[in-house]
């Protein structure tokens, strides 16, 4: 995080420059406001020049105090124009890598093709092993050698038919690893964004509360729960239902 800076208010530059040109340029001339028109002694004379040095030595020390606090808050300022130009880099690169119309049609396209893949060999699998269930208890009623082979044949054929559509999970495998890739390249980003600007925990205190908003059998529609989640129901719970 970058911390504030105390600035204290005290006279403008341009005021402190007058006032240091005007005293320079009195003492050069050999003039001085106390001892001009001033019959005093050489000993206040000297006095008051002496004062008027420890002004300007303050006034010195003011402006340069003053200095030194602008370039504080001038590295402050390029840290976060520098946090600010590096957000805009990561954006820019997940505008045209990501989110444009193109990459995000191909996500969705691959993820369409996942869905009618399955349901296809899904839709198959389900006809083979229907005709083979069929196949099979017609087997057993027929006393023809030449019905028996002809049920025997449908048989095989509907097995392959069961093994070829198997096959949907190598290209379901492959969509899915494209979109998994894109998904990555995103978080990268964002992730380095979120460093940018302090790390994962700082955004984290700024995110607002997560408030569910979803109305009864909605609340119920999360889907099956991975592996590594809490809250499966065992064995036992389910018998439990119907005791």
């Amino acid at each position: 995080m970058l911390a504030p800076i105390e600035f204290e208010a005290g006279p403008s530059n341009r005021d402190l420059m007058a006032e240091l040109r005007a005293i320079r340029a009195q003492i050069v001339n050999g003039v001085h406001p106390v001892a001009a028109g001033d019959s005093g002694s050489k000993q206040e004379i000297d006095a008051s020049l002496a004062a008027e040095a420890a002004e300007a030595k303050a006034l010195l020390a003011s402006y340069k105090a003053q200095v030194e606090q602008c370039e504080k808050l001038k590295v402050e300022l390029d840290l976060i124009h520098n946090a600010i130009d590096q957000t805009k880099r990561e954006i820019a690169v997940l505008h045209s890598k990501s989110f444009s119309g193109e990459e995000m049609a191909k996500v969705n396209g691959e993820l369409g093709a996942v869905v009618g893949g399955t349901e296809e060999a899904t839709q198959q699998i389900l006809e083979a092993a229907e005709a083979i269930d069929q196949a099979a208890t017609a087997l057993g009623k027929v006393n023809s050698a030449d019905q028996q082979q002809a049920l025997s044949d449908e048989i095989q054929e509907r097995v392959i038919s069961i093994f070829e559509a198997c096959n949907f999970q190598d290209l379901t495998g492959q969509r899915i690893s494209k979109v998994m890739n894109t998904m990555k390249f995103i978080e990268h980003h964002i992730v380095a964004m979120m460093e940018i600007w302090g790390g994962v925990d700082e955004i984290k205190s700024h995110a607002p509360p997560v408030v569910d908003t979803r109305d009864d059998d909605a609340k119920l529609l999360n889907g099956p729960r991975a592996l590594g989640e809490s809250g499966h129901a065992s064995q036992d719970d389910i018998d439990a239902l119907f005791n």
